[in-house]
């Protein structure tokens, strides 16, 4: 097997906050993939650094009374304190606020001006009065443009979901101070990503770069054209200044990314790295070094467009794949920062809880696309009893009874025949090869359900062998030693497979195994001789997440719907069908935007009675829809044909998939339902008004 030399990054969390269990969601996914390639013998360098620029960070340090250097000092404390407390072993875990990070920076910068991609233009933007700054986006709030709710931001819509400018708000305000902003003209740097477009079309579709989904998704932007990206911020400002522009500073999202070149850096002069072999686009072609990106799907966009038109236009090289993953919800809910629903990494490890349970149920959950996984927490608890304690770390507890009482810890070397060793022995093979495919595509929850079925089987056979009874019986000590001895070596094997998602238990594993330092080539082996058998994992207790609940409970309580509401919401189709009701203000029915769609592909649900899975041109944007429509339709008959969406509807997690809008029917009395369709020449994404 030919050695990889990979550098791997997680997506830099931002230092104005706790880490939360969402956010260990990314970075467990790439400890994970890491531990799994060092144990299989490759060079991987896993680095990260806290992302530490921008307004809110200069906001929130006035806000605690310190220098933005101060809490950035000790948002690092805490959030490495938190990775480490779930065992994420980061290489180096840096900050952006570096030398390093200035340096290359500038670098890269300098490179972008000598080949004519950036331009100095005037904007114009809101500008706070009082606080003498220019306002982001997130900082300006007002009336939405398009459905005029009230307090929304600057960017986008939380209510109807549309994007625009800050200066289309109405009645806009400052989120700082509360005055009304004034528009004020300044000079702006712009990176000319329109021009990287067909570079960046071919990036994109480069085999494996990303995952299917994404690249779909980048397609939607695609077609909506790239624009000129303003890279550049005015003072005051706590980031990097521009060279030779005084007052101006770059953007937050133009040095993030570069601080994992900068983390990797700092690394490098400490470790004696060859840094240009890895981030040199003529060398690291040469030397067949990759980088790999572990991210968010909500900042896909950075990434996947931004980042390598940069970096292919300053001859750096280019990420070899960008991974994105789901966001998390717990119990069914969504988590949000800005509405507070999360459990922070802080408040579970102080509750007592084990981070391998959560490390063990998100590999559990997590595949190789971007949707969403949900913590569940009853499941949560079930899981992890049933399958950590109650099926691996049960094998070693019964299997070490025995060999302890009657054998003084010896493993027996040689099988005996037993009669049920063949079902231990057939198949390993195939097990191994298919969890080692699926740590490789991230596909971990593949890997666990082979490994608890693999328990499973030993299980089965060490009940089938009954060593109890062997026990008493001397003529069948030879026996007793075989069936107990095969029980610890298939629970050494399932300890490689398991230690990438619990290194922690896996070294607990190893001392009573007498085989430390496990790799993936030790599975041809078998321990010698066990030690003392200490509890290697304990159940978790329900009072335990209740507790851990009753600590978070205000976020962990969101407003709900009564019960038979709520139950017939989470199985209501996403259909709209029209009933006499009050009357309505047209600024009522002007909150509904309404848009010609085009079915553009269908197909039955499995196991749903009434859902058909729609996907809707809605001009460009492509959405999945499950409508309740399947007793008046086939699919092929709906395959081409336009219809009218509601296309500001929040996204609802349903049991089959996310819907993200509705289509309209029409019903009576009588049976039958009915697709509304547009008159001859609507096309898709045209308002219905």
């Amino acid at each position: 097997m030919e050695k990889r030399r990979i550098l791997v990054t997680s997506a830099l969390p931002y230092a104005n906050g706790a880490i939360h269990l969402g956010h260990l969601v990314g970075y467990t996914q790439t400890d994970i993939w890491v531990r799994y390639q060092r144990m299989q013998g490759h060079e991987v360098h896993y680095c990260c650094a806290d992302d530490t620029h921008g307004t809110p960070i200069m906001l929130r340090a006035e806000q605690d009374g310190v220098t933005p250097e101060q809490l950035i000092a000790r948002m690092h404390a805490e959030h490495l304190r938190d990775f480490t407390g779930f065992h994420i072993e980061f290489d180096n875990y840096y900050s952006t606020h570096s030398d390093e990070n200035r340096e290359i920076c500038y670098e890269i910068f300098r490179r972008l001006v000598k080949a004519d991609l950036i331009e100095k233009r005037p904007i114009e933007q809101y500008f706070d009065p009082v606080k003498g700054l220019f306002l982001p986006d997130r900082f300006i709030k007002g009336e939405c443009p398009k459905c005029h709710a009230k307090d929304q931001y600057g960017d986008a819509c939380e209510s109807c979901g549309s994007t625009y400018a800050p200066t289309d708000l109405v009645n806009p305000y400052s989120a700082i101070s509360g005055a009304i902003p004034v528009r004020k003209q300044s000079d702006h740097y712009f990176f000319k990503l329109g021009q990287c477009a067909d570079f960046l079309r071919i990036w994109t579709r480069g085999v494996g770069t990303l995952q299917p989904e994404a690249v779909n998704k980048l397609d939607e932007w695609f077609r909506a054209g790239l624009t000129d990206w303003d890279i550049s911020r005015d003072a005051p400002y706590f980031g990097f200044e521009i060279p030779d522009a005084p007052g101006k500073y770059f953007y937050v999202w133009l040095e993030a990314p570069i601080g994992y070149f900068a983390s990797f850096k700092n690394l490098c002069a400490r470790e004696g790295i060859d840094y240009d072999a890895f981030t040199d686009r003529i060398r690291s072609r040469d030397e067949a070094t990759e980088m790999i990106h572990f991210i968010g799907k909500d900042i896909l966009y950075f990434h996947a467009l931004f980042w390598p038109a940069v970096l292919e236009s300053a001859a750096f090289r280019t990420p070899t794949f960008v991974f994105a993953h789901g966001f998390l919800t717990v119990n069914g809910e969504k988590m949000s920062k800005s509405r507070g629903t999360f459990i922070t990494a802080e408040s579970y490890l102080k509750q007592g809880l084990n981070p391998e349970w959560l490390r063990y149920y998100y590999a559990a959950k997590l595949g190789p696309t971007m949707e969403d996984i949900d913590l569940s927490l009853d499941d949560f608890v079930a899981r992890v009893n049933s399958d950590l304690v109650g099926k691996y770390v049960n094998i070693a507890s019964r299997a070490s009874t025995f060999l302890h009482r009657h054998f003084d810890g010896d493993i027996s070397q040689a099988a005996v025949e037993t009669g049920h060793d063949n079902v231990l022995a057939a198949g390993v093979q195939e097990i191994e090869d298919e969890v080692r495919e699926a740590y490789n595509a991230r596909d971990y929850g593949r890997a666990v359900r082979a490994v608890m079925r693999y328990a499973d089987r030993i299980n089965q056979y060490f009940d089938a062998n009954k060593p109890w009874e062997l026990a008493k019986r001397q003529d069948d000590r030879a026996r007793l030693h075989a069936v107990c001895s095969e029980a610890i070596a298939a629970f050494h094997r399932m300890t490689i497979f398991l230690k990438p998602v619990l290194p922690a238990l896996a070294e607990r594993a190893e001392k009573f195994l007498g085989t430390p330092g496990l790799t993936w080539h030790d599975l041809g082996r078998r321990p010698a001789q066990i030690g003392k058998y200490d509890h290697l994992m304990t159940r978790i207790d329900p009072k335990q997440v209740s507790a851990l609940v009753e600590a978070n409970k205000e976020t962990l309580q969101p407003t709900r719907q009564p019960h038979s509401q709520q139950r017939h919401a989470q199985h209501q189709e996403h259909i709209v069908e029209t009933t006499p009701g009050s009357p309505i203000s047209a600024d009522d029915f002007g909150k509904v935007d309404l848009r010609v769609a085009k079915i553009v592909q269908a197909e039955h649900v499995e196991g749903a009675d009434k859902l058909l899975k729609l996907t809707l041109d809605l001009g460009g944007e492509t959405r999945t829809v499950f409508a309740g429509i399947k007793a008046a339709y086939e699919p092929a008959q709906l395959v081409g044909r336009l219809t009218v969406a509601v296309a500001n509807l929040a996204p609802r997690k349903m049991k089959f998939g996310v819907s993200e809008g509705m289509v309209l029917a029409a019903s009576g009395e009588g049976p039958g339902l009915f697709l509304l369709s547009p008159d001859a020449g609507a096309s898709p994404g045209m308002r219905v008004k």
